[in-house]
């Protein structure tokens, strides 16, 4: 009687890479989709869900990201201090002009595992508003979309 294995990833043998990729003119919902894969690992063969076996990306020239429609000024980002009225809310565009690189990472972070795992994951990803960065040691690869 022949049995046929699972195959399950242990995350010391998961080898992790750095990839790059420049957001320049990139709908940010797209990319983000494209970002969380290669987070999670579903673009390895190897994938496997409850570990952590994806890469790490950097993302450059966040501030150039594009919204189709309105959401420049319908989108509506919010966050709260901890306090009593303490809910405060901007606009894209002004999310844009304050911290354009948590557009992006919130976009990210939303299509991620909402768990440990997905926390975890997170942390591999490295947004920066222009074109320069500050891990060019990694020698992170450009992505191909």
């Amino acid at each position: 009687m022949y049995t046929e294995k699972s195959f399950v990833l242990k995350p010391a043998e998961a080898a992790k890479k750095w990839y790059l990729i420049d957001a320049e003119d990139m709908v940010v919902g797209r990319l983000a989709t494209e970002i969380a894969n290669v987070l999670r690992g579903k673009n390895n063969p190897k994938y496997t869900p409850h570990t952590d076996s994806g890469d790490f990306v950097v993302v450059v020239n966040a501030d150039k990201v594009k919204f189709t429609g309105n959401k420049w000024d319908q989108k509506v980002y919010y966050k709260h201090s901890g306090y009593v009225g303490g809910l405060k809310e901007r606009t894209a565009k002004e999310q844009l002009a304050k911290r354009p690189d948590l557009i992006l990472l919130n976009a990210v972070k939303g299509m991620l595992p909402k768990n440990s795992l997905g926390r975890k994951q997170l942390t591999k990803l490295k947004v920066f508003a222009g074109p320069e960065h500050a891990h060019s040691a990694q020698q992170p690869e450009v992505y191909k979309f």
